[in-house]
Formats: C-alpha cells, structure tokens, sequence
C-alpha cells in the first residue's frame, strides 16, 4: 500500500496539487485526502500526483513552467470577463399562470445562450448555487472562468407568447 502513497490506514493519500483546487489548496501544495478523492478525481484529471520522493523531485523542475501556464490561463480567463461585462441572458420559456415554468432551465440552457452572444462558455463553467431556474423573473448565476475568477451574470426570464 505504501506504494500507492497511502497510509497506514488505508483512507488517505498524500497528493502534491499541480493546480489550485477549490477548498483544497494552491499549485504545489502537499495534502493528505481522501484515497478515492485522490485516486478517482484528483489523479485522472490531471490535478495531483502522489507525493513520492520521485515525483516531488519532478515537480520542483517543473514548477514555473506550471505557473507560467497557470498565468496564462487566468489571463485568458480575465479576457472572457471583460466580454461578459455588462451581458445579459435573456430566455424565454413556456410558463403556467402563476410564472411557474413548465420544465426548468439549466446550466447547459445558459452555457448555450452566452455562447451564442459570443462568449464561448462551457456548461461546467456555470453555477447555479440554488439549482435551475424554475419561475419566470430575473435570476443570477455564477460563471466560474478559472480556480481564481467568477463572474455574476444576470438571466431574465420571460415567458413564451
């Protein structure tokens, strides 16, 4: 088991981040998770390597370059901001009489309508902390472009006629 960086109760794993994780920590950070968070998110997606002696040694030389692409991809994610400054969504949908929507509206709903405002937005980038939209009126959502960057953005929905 030592092999696969565990301890020695089997449950955790220590991990060195190569990207910052939401209520975890920053690029290069070493932290002992869960073994299933580790060996089935953090792992495949490319987020964290196992904290061997081997692979500390690799990430120490490749920190900056890790920090360069880091950078850049905030920088970019700045830039999409700035196009969603001031936009937006407007849906319309079916809805009963009293403004209750026959279906709901999801983050793939508003992913779509951003992009055809030309702002490429990715469903997985949109945040709806209270769930889909269910009732006809002004909602916001959060667009999460980068670990260190959302932006708010305002939907109105309209019933159809």
């Amino acid at each position: 088991m030592a092999r696969l960086g565990l301890d020695k109760t089997g449950e955790m794993m220590e991990v060195i981040l190569l990207e910052k994780v939401e209520n975890l920590g920053s690029m290069g950070d070493r932290v002992k998770v869960r073994s299933g968070y580790g060996r089935n998110f953090l792992l495949p997606q490319g987020k964290a390597t196992l904290a061997t002696a081997a692979n500390i040694e690799k990430f120490e030389a490749i920190r900056a370059e890790l920090e360069a692409k880091s950078a850049e991809l905030l920088t970019r994610a700045q830039g999409r901001a700035k196009l969603l400054d001031g936009v937006v969504v407007k849906l319309t949908a079916k809805a009963g009489n009293e403004g209750k929507l026959f279906g709901s509206i999801g983050n793939a709903d508003i992913a779509a309508a951003l992009t055809a405002q030309g702002v490429e937005i990715e469903r997985r980038e949109v945040h709806m902390a209270e769930g889909p939209i269910r009732q006809l009126g002004d909602h916001t959502v959060e667009v999460v472009l980068h670990s260190e960057l959302s932006v708010t953005v305002p939907v109105e929905v309209t019933g159809e006629e």
